[in-house]
């Protein structure tokens, strides 16, 4: 089965095209998190393990929160990683909690570079890695998000290990971020802004992964802060997944998203971060309890876009 079709099946089934996004801050963690990371220890865990400990709890905590709201988690690896071994055992630990509870699984790396290294990083979030002792498993996310800026050489090592396990790819073309417009709207010789090439090269990269649902494996990073730009570029990327991470905390609305919803209610997925999980810091009451009450309401909102 292909990525895009394994993203309309769960759509489909979880009538919901929310994803979770989770960029835990090891020093603004739920209060449950921090308990479940343990106090006492004879001799005491190192910072850095109690660190992890709680980090993966709080994320399994939201998770368990707001899955039956949710299609797919996204997890900000860099988050992560600065916690060193113990933070990459701690994003691990998160991708099985979030397939027990049935989610995708998108790695937010963002990783780019020339073809050789690009391969390893492939291999190190979508597949396997040989080695003289024998396969050394990755992550195994789903889908990674990835910088296409060095070109379409460094994307295909990406996207041939993701099709060998039906796995997707998320390219950046239009971020979410106040920048954005300072490089990806510029407008080009050739005619267009960046943004818009970016999507045609999404495009073509995806054609040949169009699965039975219409949608391509070749997915496209979409912000919701630019609503202004998606019908555009849903014209040039007509089978591809729209990513539409912003919602909320940055600021974008998930009324102005109407042309991602093509060409099926799987054509947008809709990222909400910290809206989401500090959801109790705005609406008061117990950190799950508010987390879940937002994840459905915006879940409800969505849905009904393409209802």
């Amino acid at each position: 089965m292909t990525f895009g079709d394994r993203v309309a099946k769960a759509v489909a089934e979880r009538a919901s095209q929310l994803v979770l996004g989770l960029d835990p801050d090891p020093a603004r963690l739920w209060p449950r998190a921090v308990e479940l990371a343990g106090g006492a220890g004879d001799p005491p865990a190192p910072p850095v393990a109690r660190a992890a400990r709680a980090v993966a709890s709080h994320c399994a905590l939201a998770i368990e929160a707001t899955a039956s709201h949710c299609v797919a988690v996204k997890l900000q690896v860099a988050c992560f990683e600065r916690l060193g071994a113990h933070g990459w055992a701690a994003l691990a630990d998160v991708v099985r909690r979030a397939r027990e509870a049935g989610l995708l699984v998108i790695a937010d790396a963002k990783r780019g570079d020339i073809d050789v290294t690009a391969a390893a990083y492939a291999q190190a979030f979508l597949g396997e890695t040989p080695t003289v002792f024998g396969s050394v498993p990755g992550l195994g996310a789903d889908a990674l998000t990835v910088n296409p800026l060095l070109g379409a050489d460094s994307l295909a090592p990406f996207i041939a290990a993701a099709r060998c396990t039906g796995a997707g790819v998320f390219v950046l073309v239009r971020t979410s971020n106040p920048g954005a417009a300072d490089v990806q709207e510029l407008e080009l010789a050739s005619g267009g802004t960046l943004s818009e090439r970016l999507a045609t090269l999404v495009s073509e990269l995806g054609a040949p992964g169009v699965g039975a649902a219409g949608l391509s494996d070749v997915a496209a990073v979409v912000g919701a802060t630019a609503p202004e730009r998606l019908a555009r570029l849903r014209e040039l990327m007509p089978n591809t997944i729209f990513l539409l991470p912003g919602v909320g905390a940055q600021g974008g609305k998930i009324e102005g998203l109407a042309p991602a919803f093509s060409p099926s209610p799987a054509g947008g997925l809709v990222a909400a971060s910290r809206g989401i999980v500090f959801a109790h810091e705005r609406d008061g009451g117990d950190p799950e309890a508010a987390a879940g009450r937002e994840a459905e309401r915006l879940r409800e909102l969505t849905w009904q876009l393409t209802s």
